[in-house]
């Protein structure tokens, strides 16, 4: 007994440390995949992370996830069909019978006590008993098991795609918003260059102006630029604040906000790649075999197929094996082995007539197989109107941004020798003024031009599924 004891103590113990062990790995797993815990070490956001991070935080995904494990258990619900079918009964019943009944009983059972002194009299009220096992197995249903199996695999497969539509759409709102969000924290940059200018040309304004080279109209002048300055960059940081707001929304934060020294990256330059041309008819037939949410269409199609044949499996009949081992007793539920009996037998069913019901239900499902068909050409030729949209928007992005480049430059060095003209006192100060209005707006408008194009592109990329693969 005492080693008994041991073995039990053992297993006991191994059992709470496998238990220690799995609670340990799964909070380990629900830490890593809070998107706070993934943030505590990020200083600098970048497009990537912050893409992984919604991924594994945004509750969307996990409810899609949810969606797919639901399908699977449909398919096993529907593979069930295919074995057999145990049943065990048990029950116990009181038997009163009236007098008129019990008198032919009591008749019969006292001839057989004379011809047999073995034989017991029967009890009025009496108790019986009963226990059996019984087994069913379908062997034909007219193929309607497998293509209900084979609707709920094409279920399964289309939530599954259902699953990476969500993270497509997921990852380009949060393309999205990281990139309006750093557009955001360029003006910010433009707005806090514009003040240290008007500040540094304030400076030099009163060194001027107290040694009485200057004029007081041109410190008032600089100290309003400075204070447009400001007033400018506290609107830009709002809009950076709320940027940060919904990208974190995205991301499943909770509470809603980045923690404080989390930062984004600089709006980086344009590359060579997102001056490329696109090529819509090689993009489309991309979009046609890889987009999720096509193939989850393809998916409903083939339900809709395999529903068709499914209906038609009612004109055929059903074939069915079941066999049964049971056993009565009175009185007593102490079952001995000459209370049981058993039998097997094999049954056919066919519906002959059933007012046209197989028929209805056959004209259903291939109504609902054309309407499916119809609208996956219907999803085919959007896809193939949103790829050319955007390309003809890429087109239009880069020309507009390589113009604002050339003009920025331009302009820059137009405010550069301006702003020389002006301290060597050959120039006006309204044409200063203009000139570092002109270079804010041109900076402007070039952010706004390089994030357009990025944002189109990455809209390229979610049409045709292929952002899926940029971020995982």
């Amino acid at each position: 007994m005492r080693v008994g004891g041991k073995r039990v103590y053992g297993y006991m113990l191994g059992v709470v440390i496998a238990m220690m062990m799995s609670a340990g790995a799964h909070a380990e797993q629900q830490q890593s995949a809070d998107p706070l815990h993934a943030l505590e070490r990020v200083k600098v956001l970048d497009l990537k992370t912050a893409a992984r991070i919604a991924l594994g935080g945004n509750p969307s995904v996990a409810a899609a996830e949810a969606r797919v494990r639901q399908a699977s258990q449909v398919v096993k619900q529907a593979q069930a069909l295919y074995w057999p079918q145990l049943d065990a009964t048990l029950g116990g019943s009181r038997v009163d019978m009236s007098e008129r009944e019990f008198a032919p009983q009591a008749a019969l059972n006292s001839m057989l006590s004379g011809l047999d002194s073995s034989a017991q009299g029967i009890a009025n009220p009496e108790t019986y008993y009963q226990l059996g096992l019984k087994a069913t197995w379908l062997i034909f249903d007219g193929l309607a098991r497998e293509f209900r199996l084979a609707t709920a695999r094409y279920g399964e497969q289309a939530g599954v795609a259902g699953l990476d539509d969500v993270q497509r759409l997921l990852l380009s709102a949060v393309t999205s918003a990281y990139l309006q969000a750093q557009l955001a924290q360029e003006n910010v940059a433009i707005a806090k260059a514009d003040e240290a200018f008007n500040r540094r040309q304030l400076v030099e304004t009163r060194l001027r102006y107290d040694v009485g080279t200057g004029s007081l109209s041109d410190v008032l002048n600089f100290e309003v630029r400075v204070n447009a300055a400001v007033s400018a960059r506290i609107q830009e940081e709002r809009g950076y604040r709320a940027g940060l707001v919904s990208l974190a929304a995205l991301m499943g934060v909770r509470g809603g906000r980045l923690p404080a020294h989390v930062n984004l990256a600089e709006l980086s330059a344009t590359t060579d790649q997102e001056l490329s041309t696109p090529q819509p008819t090689l993009l489309i037939e991309t979009a046609l075999t890889r987009r999720p949410d096509l193939q989850r269409v393809d998916r409903v199609v083939q339900q809709a197929e395999a529903g068709v044949k499914a209906a038609q499996a009612d004109y055929y009949p059903t074939i069915a094996l079941s066999a049964d081992y049971t056993g009565n007793r009175p009185e007593d539920p102490g079952f001995q082995g000459d209370d049981f009996g058993n039998s097997i037998g094999i049954g056919l069913s066919w519906n002959i007539f059933a007012g046209g019901l197989t028929r209805a239900r056959t004209a259903e499902a291939r109504a609902r197989l054309y309407e499916t068909q119809r609208t996956r050409q219907d999803a085919h030729i959007n896809v193939a109107a949103e790829i050319q949209r955007i390309a003809n928007e890429i087109d239009t992005a880069q020309r507009v941004l390589t113009l604002q480049e050339t003009n920025t430059k331009l302009v820059k060095q137009q405010r550069d020798l301006v702003e020389k003209e002006y301290k060597a006192g050959v120039g006006s100060l309204a044409r200063l003024n203009q000139a570092q209005r002109d270079l804010n707006v041109a900076r402007s408008q070039l952010a706004q031009a390089r994030v357009a194009l990025r944002v189109s592109w990455y809209n390229l990329l979610t049409a045709t599924g292929e952002i899926l693969n940029t971020f995982k």
